[in-house]
């Protein structure tokens, strides 16, 4: 880290506390002897995300917690579970240093979350994301719920 005021390159950490979802620390020029203080964030991987029709765009957290929100709506999930299963979908693939995802394999996390945590929000996730069109679609999901030792 070079110091700002003497531009020489060699300085000492003094403090670090976390600050803000950053790392704020305060550092002391080895040359000048004058402080400054810094502050580091983690730079997350960029993350694409295929869509059925192939084409590629950013992943867009809001549009997943919005899609969740539609499924959980009137149902004993909190909006923090939601983030919560947000949160981690974004540091799996963050920490596996994955920068392009399908969207199946979005919605195939998303499922496993909610199927842990309420069952009917899984099963309206589940016939929007797998595009149910018909009974038989809700029965089969249904009965792979009742039945687990099936799956």
């Amino acid at each position: 880290m070079r110091c700002p005021f003497c531009n020489f390159d060699d300085t000492k950490v003094i403090d670090s506390r976390p600050a803000d979802g950053k790392k704020r620390r305060r550092r002391e020029c080895t040359s000048c002897g004058k402080r400054f203080t810094t502050y580091e964030s983690i730079e997350m991987p960029v993350l694409f995300v295929v869509k059925r029709d192939n084409t590629i765009e950013l992943f867009d957290r809001n549009k997943l917690i919005q899609g969740m929100s539609i499924a959980v709506k009137k149902r004993p999930v909190s909006l923090v579970d939601i983030n919560r299963i947000v949160d981690e979908i974004e540091g799996y693939y963050a920490n596996n240093m994955v920068t392009q995802v399908t969207t199946s394999e979005i919605g195939d996390m998303v499922l496993k979350a909610l199927k842990n945590i309420d069952q009917v929000a899984y099963v309206r996730f589940a016939s929007v994301y797998k595009d149910f069109s018909d009974v038989d679609s809700f029965m089969h999901i249904i009965s792979e719920l009742k039945n687990p030792s099936n799956n």
